[in-house]
């Protein structure tokens, strides 16, 4: 039998993880998320649809990698053999796929505002121009695709390098990084005339701002943050080793996930009330708006350089993570070598990732049930697959699994307490399947409809 490699130590489980869940939707959706749903109320909301429903559901997929060692369909193949079960590993190991498509175009804009702060090309501008550059910029051919190609690139290197000297060799080396640059930004944000109001925004909450609405965005926010259901902390957690402690591992990077986000609302907050801009601005905040703030400040051009690059490093942990629930499933389903696995989904990839980054330019009219391509594959996976396979694993884990088994894979076969199995498994079995419903329906606009009618 083929030996198959696990991460080196228990700092690169952590690291390797965390990089996995962070993305540019702790960096970039979390803040437009909360700027959108009252600040401070949004974010109590996060931390408790975080602890008590994102947390059991990623302790479910870390039990699934690490009980049956492999990607995110062998191990349903394995745990349940002969069954339909699989499905769910089918439906992430696409979703994944799919996902890094269309996120290696925006990754790629990152690196092209890198390229654009090294050359000192926010100088002096509007912020209509800084809006007419970034569609002309988007609606690009060449450019965009260039960007677009070098981030796949960078991350079919990292994992072909394997699990050990790539993965986690460079998770070790990018997750300081990115703490260290999103530090450093909070301090010169807090530092601007008016930020207290950004922080209060961020901080205190007015409980009158508590409704539905938000508190079905913080549900989807905490299991988007966490990338749950897509197969990746399946394909991850199958790397731990048998010694390394699933509670404690699952907790610490929610809780760095959650950290992150919270920094990346005092990087921008401050900033943003300290201009006078609107809190809830979307892609414009990162790519037009904020621009436009590093213009006014006293060296803008580097601290627009340490914000971007912040952003690609948010990004490449998230593409090496998607990328790699792929290249697993190739390599040890379908008995390719790695290399050849990675370079069939960077292939694939490319060419989704073309078709994307196109959809903002020549392809713009070329519609899919009236969405361009980015935003139909962006639809399909976020509002459809992800809730879909996050709800399933629960049931797959809370109804399927005996009890005994779970607990045991959970306490390392009783060497490490779970204090609170009961509560967990409840959670599991109807709070989260039941939440995560919720959220499927409210983003297909079922909950407004159903609220209308009665």
């Amino acid at each position: 039998m083929q030996t198959r490699d696990t991460f080196g130590s228990r700092l690169g489980v952590i690291f390797a993880t965390v990089g996995c869940a962070v993305g540019l939707g702790n960096i970039w959706r979390f803040p437009y998320m909360l700027g959108s749903n009252g600040g401070a109320a949004f974010l109590l909301i996060y931390f408790l649809c975080a602890l008590l429903l994102g947390l059991p559901v990623m302790i479910a997929e870390f039990y699934i990698g690490r009980h049956s060692r492999r990607n995110a369909v062998g191990a349903f193949k394995a745990i349940v053999p002969k069954t339909g079960w699989a499905v769910i590993g089918y439906n992430g190991v696409l979703a994944a796929f799919i996902i890094l498509g269309f996120y290696s175009v925006i990754s790629g804009w990152t690196f092209e505002y890198v390229f654009q702060s090294v050359t000192d090309s926010f100088t002096g501008k509007s912020v209509n121009d800084f809006e007419s550059e970034f569609l002309l910029f988007s609606s690009g051919t060449f450019r965009p695709l260039f960007w677009a190609l070098l981030f796949i690139f960078i991350t079919h290197f990292i994992v072909t390098s394997g699990v050990k000297k790539g993965i986690e060799r460079f998770s070790k080396l990018l997750m300081p990084v990115l703490f260290v640059i999103l530090v450093v930004l909070c301090i010169r944000s807090v530092t601007l005339p008016g930020a207290m109001s950004g922080l209060a925004f961020l901080f205190a909450p007015d409980f009158g701002k508590i409704d539905s609405s938000v508190l079905l965005s913080a549900m989807g926010q905490a299991f988007f943050s966490l990338s749950v259901g897509m197969g990746c902390l399946i394909t991850y957690s199958s790397y731990f080793g048998d010694k390394t402690n699933l509670q404690s591992t699952a907790l610490q990077v929610a809780i760095i996930d959650t950290f992150i986000a919270v920094l990346a609302g005092i990087m921008i907050f401050p900033a943003v009330f300290s201009f006078g801009i609107e809190p809830a601005a979307g892609v414009e905040l990162v790519f037009i708006t904020l621009p436009n703030v590093f213009s006014k400040l006293p060296l803008g051009n580097l601290w627009a350089c340490i914000f971007f690059l912040l952003l690609s490093v948010a990004a490449l942990t998230s593409t090496i993570s998607l990328h790699e629930v792929a290249t697993a499933y190739l390599h040890e389903e379908r008995h390719i070598s790695r290399k050849k696995a990675a370079y069939c989904v960077s292939s694939g990839v490319i060419v989704l990732a073309v078709l994307s980054s196109l959809s903002f330019g020549i392809l713009k009219d070329f519609t899919v049930f009236g969405l361009t391509i980015f935003d139909f594959l962006d639809y399909v996976t976020a509002k459809l697959m992800l809730p879909l396979g996050g709800m399933f694993i629960c049931i797959f884990v809370g109804w399927r699994i005996d009890k005994k088994i779970l607990k045991a894979e959970l306490t390392n076969r009783g060497t490490a307490t779970f204090y609170f199995f009961g509560v967990y498994s409840i959670l599991l079995k109807y709070a989260a399947p039941v939440a995560i419903a919720f959220i499927f329906l409210n983003e297909l606009g079922l909950i407004n409809i159903i609220q209308t009618v009665f």
